[in-house]
């Protein structure tokens, strides 16, 4: 397997599963991905922040906000690996309830990752809305 088909399955596999757990209200598996080394920055789709700390807090709020995850998917745009650095660029559809509320989101994703210790961390998350959610379909690809 290459970098990228490595990289790729850890994405879709182990990063999924954490992100699943942070719908249903467990920030604990989203947490253990992120890199404990600075900087780490988070350009949330409610929230900006900009060190471990701060990003820990959000991502415990949100974990507080969210349950009864009834479906993830990421379709993954664009995905490459140079080095010990990758990235990430998805659209990630979720159907979550928000305290208690059913609430589905559209989000336009971009993560950067960096390897450490031999295992992938994330270290920035750009996420937002996209302008008219109906104008993502389902491509999916990854360019190396």
């Amino acid at each position: 397997m290459s970098d990228l088909e490595d990289f790729l399955a850890w994405v879709q596999t182990e990063q999924r599963q954490a992100e699943l757990d942070l719908f249903n209200g467990d920030a604990e598996p989203r947490l253990e991905l992120w890199s404990a080394n600075e900087p780490v920055t988070l350009f949330g789709a409610w929230r900006t922040d900009s060190g471990r700390e701060d990003v820990t807090r959000t991502f415990l709020r949100l974990a507080d906000t969210f349950s009864d995850c009834t479906g993830y998917e990421r379709d993954i745009v664009a995905a490459g690996v140079s080095g010990d650095l990758a990235y990430t660029v998805s659209h990630d559809r979720m159907g979550v309830s928000i305290d208690g509320t059913p609430s589905p989101h559209v989000l336009r994703v971009t993560q950067v990752y960096r390897r450490e210790d031999g295992q992938w961390r994330v270290v920035h998350r750009h996420a937002d809305p996209p302008p008219d959610p109906s104008m993502f379909g389902t491509t999916a690809k990854s360019e190396q």
